[in-house]
């Protein structure tokens, strides 16, 4: 069984209250933290192995120092499946409310960009398999461990997956700086999809002819653009107070 190394406060709270199988916790040997102690607590009571360490042993078992005292050994992330999560949504009544991204290199920002989706109600975000950053410990990390409680789906054909979505009846609508509608003049309320460009480039043409429309933030200031992570966030929460009213 192929393995994942967890670390920080955060990720490894999730990873203890999710589904994915933990081999074992190993925890600085100094220092008063009660997160951490909570942490091993919480461990041994599911009846996973607590082993204490040397902070630079830590260090080199998670490959950073930012580890905040806790790494976990586990079994590697599972994708989920986009059929099972259109299904589920469908089924339930509820609108759907997915992300995609396309082309998201950087690490910290596929983190910050899973847990801007968890707290906006977002089911599912969809990331291709090449040419793109997967789920890794620094995403982990960086999501604050909202892996654990959005569904990731990784896809091989972009294009295609967009069309499978819009078969649900959902719309789907591409952040760029050069649309003419802005986002505060988009209805969000009813099946929507989000798809949100890599940091240099931003939407490749092909996915944006699959768009059934392009939108833009609005900006007042002298920079020419937003951080992918910063744009997302502004319009996945422009869409959850949409819905939220609705």
């Amino acid at each position: 069984m192929k393995e994942d190394i967890l670390y920080g406060i955060n990720p490894v709270r999730e990873a203890l209250s999710g589904s994915r199988k933990i081999f074992e916790l190993f925890v600085q040997n100094s220092g008063s933290d009660r997160r951490i102690s909570k942490l091993a607590d919480i461990a041994k009571e599911k009846g996973i192995a607590v082993r204490q360490r040397e902070r630079a042993d830590l260090e080199k078992l998670a490959g950073t120092p930012h580890h905040q005292g806790v790494v976990m050994r586990t079994a590697s992330f599972v994708y989920a499946d986009l059929e099972d999560l259109l299904d589920l949504v469908l089924k339930s009544g509820e609108k759907l409310f997915l992300l995609v991204l396309d082309g998201i290199q950087d690490p910290q920002n596929l983190g910050a960009l899973i847990r801007t989706a968890a707290c906006a109600g977002v089911q599912g975000v969809v990331i291709p398999k090449d040419r793109a950053c997967g789920i890794t410990p620094a995403v982990e990390k960086a999501s604050a461990g909202a892996v654990e409680t959005v569904q990731v789906i990784q896809i091989t054909n972009l294009v295609q997956t967009l069309e499978r979505i819009k078969q649900t009846g959902a719309w789907v609508f591409g952040l760029t700086g050069e649309a003419d509608q802005d986002i505060y003049q988009q209805n969000f309320t009813g099946h929507i999809t989000l798809v949100i460009g890599g940091e240099g480039d931003g939407i490749r043409p092909l996915v944006r002819k699959h768009c059934d429309g392009l939108l833009a933030i609005p900006q007042y200031g002298g920079v020419a653009s937003l951080n992918a992570s910063v744009a997302g966030g502004i319009v996945m929460f422009e869409a959850a107070r949409q819905r939220s009213k609705a």
